[in-house]
């Protein structure tokens, strides 16, 4: 009797446990945030674009939005173009906005395309401008005096918060085949442009598609407990009460946030990744404890797949 490479053995095996996950995502569709680390790693980018090409290959519907911060600062400073930040948020004037796009819409987009279409698949770049995919309003921002306690306008320029979302543009693209990679540029009503949170972006492109799943790609394993243990699962109670306690704080709150928008909007679930984590994604996807944090409206009991179907059966 012959007998196989152990390690083969293993590749094998692997495939026919995640069988299971494939049928269940199979159609269905997932929007990722893409950034931090693995955007600056040529190493990682073609990783990131393998993954996205397997979910399209096993019939997942990928719909990927992408950020961009450190590269639009460091445009703004080769062109001596000032720029400064409020909650996170910069402050972009007519000149920052112009920056942004050109960076957001044409480099970075253009780029992630190239990688996904080198990876084998076909990819397409859109903006939130294209067709209005994307329309948005001025968000409104204040900020309370430490001195006299009144609570002050703040103005973020051209810095929008999405209002509506033309899915028929993305489901159009999704069913001619395609993978679409949206910049977080939107449109205003008077044909404004306005620089988006990526994140908030996102959420608002999965509430809107009923996503089964939001990816948040970030530098971080998930949300942590207070001891630095993952926690696996949380709903929004448990992020309500993680907040009052100061478990969950800082740069975290405003993810949360908008995970738990995005499946309040109609996503089933949303996934804070560790994006420097290899094939991250996958191991979320097709493996039954996952990588990162899941948030859910509500959370229910574990059922796990059904097991694969035995030989011969």
């Amino acid at each position: 009797m012959t007998t196989a490479d152990p390690a083969l053995l293993a590749r094998a095996q692997t495939l026919t446990e995640a069988l299971p996950f494939m049928q269940r995502y199979a159609g269905k569709t997932f929007v990722i945030k893409y950034g931090g680390h693995a955007m600056g790693d040529p190493d990682a980018a073609r990783d990131f674009a393998r993954d996205v090409v397997l979910m399209k290959q096993v019939g997942i519907n990928p719909v990927v939005v992408h950020g961009g911060g450190p590269q639009i600062g460091e445009m703004l400073g080769k062109l001596g173009v000032q720029s400064s930040f409020v909650d996170g948020l910069r402050v972009t004037d007519s000149e920052t906005a112009k920056v942004a796009e050109m960076v957001l819409s044409g480099a970075i987009n253009k780029e992630i395309v190239g990688w996904i279409g080198q990876a084998g698949g076909r990819a397409i770049g859109l903006s939130g401008k294209d067709g209005s995919l994307v329309t948005a309003h001025k968000i409104k921002r204040t900020k309370r005096d430490p001195d006299s306690n009144i609570e002050r306008a703040i103005d973020l320029g051209f810095v929008g918060e999405p209002r509506h979302v033309n899915r028929a543009i993305i489901d159009t693209q999704v069913a001619a085949g395609f993978i679409p990679v949206i910049a977080p540029i939107a449109i205003g009503d008077h044909g404004e442009t306005f620089n988006v949170n990526a994140d908030t972006m996102a959420g608002a492109i999965a509430a809107a598609l009923g996503a089964t799943r939001l990816f948040l790609m970030t530098d971080v394993p998930g949300v942590l407990d207070k001891a630095g243990t993952l926690l696996p699962e949380l709903d929004a109670d448990g992020i309500s009460r993680l907040k009052a306690d100061g478990t969950i704080s800082g740069g975290m709150i405003p993810k949360v946030d908008t995970c738990l928008a995005a499946v309040v909007g109609g996503a089933e679930a949303a996934v804070i990744l560790d994006g420097r984590v290899p094939h991250a994604m996958l191991l979320e996807i097709f493996t039954t404890s996952g990588v990162g944090t899941l948030v859910r409206r509500k959370t229910r009991a574990f059922v796990p797949p059904p097991p694969p179907p035995s030989p011969g059966a």
